[in-house]
């Protein structure tokens, strides 16, 4: 097995452990340049951190305003989700909207760059294919509609909002 493998293996395997398995695989290998090929490969040891993005004590915390919610159909609920893709130079961002119940991918957006565009795209393409089920909008709350509502008046307009 090689590095690679055995950090796919066991993510949670320092340079001691990794060179430890490779020795019982017969390789000569020091710990020194498991390392130096860790660092190259980007491979880090998957342990706990300790907890330094704590949240600021004056920022306000949204409720969870699906709590108690049956989620039972498609279009009754979206999720969105935007992360970055290492690449050789430099990171691609995606953003994804689903469907919560069925789990589908409605819409889905790459960019080289974390611009607000990309991902007001994929909204806005989803809008169109889809329409979401106002069935239960008692959980929302209304400042919640009338910026969505604002959100695809505006952009219809050629404002910016999000």
């Amino acid at each position: 097995m090689l590095i690679d493998e055995i950090h796919l293996k066991y993510p949670f395997y320092g340079s001691r452990s990794i060179r430890d398995e490779l020795r019982e695989q017969g390789y000569k290998i020091g710990r020194g340049h498991v390392i130096t090929l860790m660092k190259k490969m980007g491979i880090e040891t998957l342990y706990r951190k300790p907890r330094l993005s704590k949240p600021h004590p004056g920022h306000k915390i949204y409720p969870y305003l699906l709590r108690g919610m049956e989620i039972t159909r498609a279009n009754q609920v979206w999720a969105t989700d935007i992360t970055y893709l290492p690449m050789a130079k430099g990171f691609c961002y995606l953003t994804v909207i689903m469907d919560w119940a069925s789990r589908k991918v409605l819409t889905w957006r790459l960019s080289n760059t974390l611009d607000v565009t990309f991902c007001t795209e994929a909204l806005e393409l989803t809008f169109g294919k889809c329409k979401l089920i106002s069935g239960n909008l008692g959980v929302v709350p209304q400042k919640s509609i009338e910026k969505m509502s604002s959100y695809k008046s505006d952009k219809i307009s050629g404002g910016q909002k999000l």
